[in-house]
């Protein structure tokens, strides 16, 4: 039989992982998930009416300014759409750098991949806004002055203060949306397109100077030039503070070095890490960390991974360790495998919603397969619940692939939540299950291993298109979308 209720086992691990822990029942009566819910609801639209408000002002600029009132001819008014269209696609683009930029208030909110969703959205509307920009102003300066297009904007790049910087901007937006493309970015690694991308803080750079030497809108002495100025600044103060200076912080912080890689199973081990004041990182749970190993031909790569048992610090200043698992899925991860301990190791981080800061209900249920497995022994270990109020289900081909599983298996019989192993194939031919052959034909749906799931809070983590197999089946289970928690991690 390859589903099954596990039993307790024996007080003791095989896997060799960090030290034996106590887990308290943690009862749920203190912990009011409901009202967490409804504050971060209110926190969400918030923060929706505050970007749609940022937009209506960057229009209400160009109105109080009297541009409504200065449209008196063809050219004008083709001069005018240009300057609202410039006005709006900065604005947004403003908008998608501060969803980038790993703002906690954004991040704790709506999470990080939700952000980076929206940042991409907001991509092609932005670019278009631009190019919209640069044509009408062109058609209308060109009416106004008996110019084609194409000669007024050789006449704005040679005779105009900074419009030289304008084009080029205009240029590096369009190499940074067309390399964002899927079909484009699919083409080439992940180091070139991130490379790319960081050009989008040189068009952001060069697009300014124009915007307060030649813009009426934003002219010497009016109210506009200052909020315009305000919201650049504190873009990219936040860009600054927290994809630079807190992660400095957080590496000089932390002093993390590894401490051993251990094999767990056939091409996945545990990296270990001892640092300090790591007190400070509790309650993590499933919310990931970007880590930068500092060895030759691997210090530049960032590597986004959840811990696997959260930080157990035991010195006065924090002293102790951490711990991470990986997988061997690419040139990248292989190389950690080989990593030697007293490598120093750069943090960013937490990131994600994968936690307990989530949650909106009092039970909870965890579903897990291959290697998104180890993000939920570190969930496990430290989100509330009372004894009875959680399920674990943890899905691979063979007992092998559980990884983690005996740990797993001691923190459910410390905590008394029920745990599943579901091993075996899937249905041949079938990409719409996750569950093993053999429980697809006796019946078992999610419901049979988890029959309160509506009222839970459910964690999946996995591949991507088995995380979405079991999405689809919690969701007809009765779940409510705010109840399932799943962070993506594709770019």
């Amino acid at each position: 039989m390859n589903s099954q209720l596990m039993p307790a086992p024996p007080a003791h691990s095989r896997s060799g992982g960090p030290e034996v822990r106590t887990y308290p029942a943690i009862p749920a009566g203190p912990h009011n998930f409901a009202s967490q819910h409804r504050r971060r609801r209110l926190r969400s639209d918030a923060l929706t009416v505050t970007a749609w408000s940022s937009v209506a002002a960057s229009l209400a600029l160009w109105l109080a300014d009297g541009g409504a009132r200065g449209i008196d001819s063809a050219a004008s008014a083709f001069t005018a759409m240009g300057i609202v269209a410039g006005l709006a696609g900065m604005d947004l683009v403003l908008l998608m750098l501060l969803l980038a930029a790993r703002i906690p208030l954004i991040d704790r909110t709506i999470g990080h991949d939700r952000a980076l969703e929206f940042h991409g959205k907001l991509g092609k509307p932005s670019l278009y806004l631009l190019l919209a920009h640069g044509l009408l102003i062109a058609v209308g300066y060109g009416m106004a002055e008996g110019l084609d297009p194409v000669s007024e904007s050789v006449a704005l790049w040679v005779q105009v203060p900074d419009m030289w910087l304008a084009f080029i901007s205009m240029a590096l937006f369009l190499a940074v949306v067309i390399t964002s493309l899927v079909a484009v970015r699919r083409r080439f690694p992940y180091e070139f397109w991130y490379g790319v991308h960081l050009l989008t803080y040189a068009a952001v750079a060069t697009s300014i100077p124009h915007q307060f030497s030649v813009g009426a809108v934003f002219a010497e002495g009016t109210w506009q030039r200052w909020y315009w100025m305000a919201i650049c600044v504190a873009t990219g103060t936040a860009l600054l503070f927290f994809r630079v200076l807190q992660p400095v912080l957080a590496t000089y912080r932390h002093r993390l070095t590894v401490s051993r890689i251990q094999t767990v199973a056939p091409g996945v081990v545990n990296i270990e890490m001892s640092g300090r004041q790591l007190d400070r990182l509790t309650g993590t749970g499933g919310r990931f960390f970007v880590w930068r190993f500092l060895a030759p031909g691997l210090w530049w790569h960032p590597h986004p991974f959840s811990l696997s048992a959260e930080p157990l610090a035991h010195g006065l200043q924090g002293e102790g360790g951490l711990r991470i698992t990986v997988r061997n899925l690419g040139r990248g991860s292989a190389q950690l495998a080989r990593l030697r301990p007293g490598t120093k190791v750069a943090v960013e981080g937490p990131y994600g919603l994968f936690g307990t800061a989530a949650r909106t209900r009092d039970k909870v249920v965890m579903i897990g397969a291959g290697i998104g497995i180890t993000p939920l022994r570190a969930l496990l270990e430290s989100t509330p619940f009372s004894p009875g109020n959680a399920t674990v289900l943890l899905r691979g081909h063979s007992e092998q692939e559980l990884y983690l599983s005996v740990e797993i298996l001691e923190i459910c019989r410390n905590r008394g939540a029920r745990l599943f192993h579901l091993t075996g194939p899937r249905v041949d031919g079938d990409p719409h299950t996750w569950l093993p052959e053999e429980a697809v034909r006796r019946g078992h749906t999610l419901a049979a291993y988890a029959p309160d799931i509506s009222e839970s809070d459910v964690y999946v983590c996995g591949p991507a298109g088995w995380a979405r197999n079991v999405v689809a089946d919690a969701r007809t289970a009765g779940v409510r979308a705010e109840q399932i928690h799943h962070e993506r991690f594709d770019w």
